[in-house]
């Protein structure tokens, strides 16, 4: 619940930088659509730092090994701000010159660049939070990443109205200011989180660590196909944009009204993505891998049943939430279509996407890997196909989403089914 919770808060912040954005210039709406796109593609490397983290961690917790627990720790903290730097000089450097050499509109390439040259700054402090998060998660300990959810989603709302319209006597500075708001609210997050690590009673028998040169093997091990499949799975949405960015203004305004609210239905799914992992590594390293089918029927019933609570306006008031993020009447009906169209494949992916974080939470990571590439390469040929090739409307280039989830589905199972995924050693 905890993680559903900051799920649903983060989701929130993303409505709430979509309405702000809309109602101050449509071509920044598109453009920050877009580079965040980008920003979360390369942020997605750190979150698979930070799950194979906590995969490694819940293991040894199974195992009852808490003397391994600060070199695991120390060591992801080494890694991962390493990562941070070599991706913020990708993007604070590369990234600007890169999207004004392959967009179409000049003025969203600029403000896309202008997004990124203060947005790269928020690796840095995220690097930090995301294993401190790693570690409460591997525990079970879902609560304190709730509070710096909550702490970071509140403080982003505040500065967002401060910094892009010039509220609060601070001067008026739109799409930086969008991403200055970003940046300043993960700082936050990061020093509660930083707190919260600190005051934690369990944490003193933690130790501390500098270097482990074996336990950095073991990370990279286990999380370099997740930092891969996370680049990959974004990375496929943001160029699926770019593609839709070609068609024209209104395709893409339209599609980033679906973006903006298709985060509501991740809420369940990643909330119960990050229970699904802990509980399959900790279950495997106490030798009681026969629980976990119950623990699948289990989590997809819930899943379902908490995607019909924040999805089912999707199907009832789809005109309502899209004038929500977007008031421009040119582009609501057409939206809320496809809101409609796209709301049962994601009730397909609660459903499969436990499979699929079952072989992550086993340590079976490479394998999840390939999958998710086999699964990027139909889409992204579907893509193509869709939007290059026949030229489909908007409406039919979005059954796209139908493709992705049932292709990682049927994949998912059919590997937990046919493979010895229980005996993985991590």
């Amino acid at each position: 619940m905890p993680l559903m919770v900051s799920g649903f808060i983060q989701s929130i912040v993303l409505l709430t930088d979509s309405a702000f954005l809309s109602r101050y210039d449509t071509l920044a709406f598109d453009a920050v659509g877009n580079a965040g796109l980008l920003f979360i593609t390369c942020f997605m490397i750190m979150v698979g730092l930070g799950d194979g983290t906590q995969i490694i961690l819940a293991r040894r917790i199974g195992e009852n090994k808490p003397t391994e627990l600060p070199k695991v720790f120390t060591s992801a903290i080494i890694i991962q701000f390493l990562f941070a730097i070599l991706l913020f000089l990708g993007l604070f450097i590369g990234a600007p010159s890169l999207l004004l050499s392959i967009s179409r509109d000049t003025i969203i390439a600029e403000l896309q660049g202008e997004f990124l040259s203060i947005r790269a700054f928020a690796f840095f402090p995220s690097c930090l939070f995301l294993i401190i998060q790693a570690y409460f998660l591997a525990k079970g300990k879902t609560w304190p990443v709730l509070f710096s959810a909550v702490l970071t989603a509140l403080s982003n709302i505040v500065l967002d109205y401060a910094l892009i319209f010039g509220n609060l006597g601070c001067a008026e500075l739109g799409v930086q200011g969008a991403a200055l708001a970003s940046t300043l609210s993960d700082l936050i997050g990061m020093f509660s989180m930083l707190v919260l690590f600190n005051y934690d009673k369990e944490n003193r028998l933690f130790g501390f660590t500098f270097f482990n040169s074996n336990a950095i093997k073991n990370i990279l091990k286990v999380s370099s196909p997740l930092m891969l499949q996370g680049a990959i799975a974004l990375g496929t949405w943001t160029l699926f944009f770019m593609m839709l960015e070609q068609r024209g203004v209104f395709e893409l305004t339209v599609s980033q009204n679906i973006r903006s609210i298709y985060f509501l239905a991740f809420v369940p799914i990643w909330g119960f993505a990050g229970t699904t992992k802990t509980y399959v590594s900790q279950y495997l390293g106490n030798g009681k891998a026969e629980l976990i089918p119950v623990l699948q029927k289990r989590i997809q019933i819930l899943t379902t049943l908490f995607l019909l609570i924040s999805f089912h306006g999707a199907v009832l008031y789809p005109e309502t939430l899209v004038s929500w993020i977007n008031p421009e009447e040119a582009y609501i009906a057409k939206s809320a279509s496809i809101l409609r169209l796209i709301s049962l494949s994601v009730i397909l992916y609660g459903i499969i996407s436990v499979y699929y974080q079952t072989i992550q939470g086993s340590g079976n990571t490479f394998y999840s890997l390939c999958i998710e590439l086999s699964t990027v390469i139909i889409y992204i040929t579907a893509c193509y196909f869709f939007i290059n090739v026949f030229s489909l409307d908007i409406y039919w280039i979005w059954t796209v989403e139908y493709i992705y989830f049932g292709v990682i589905g049927i994949m998912s199972f059919l590997y937990l089914k046919n493979s010895n995924w229980k005996l993985k050693s991590i």
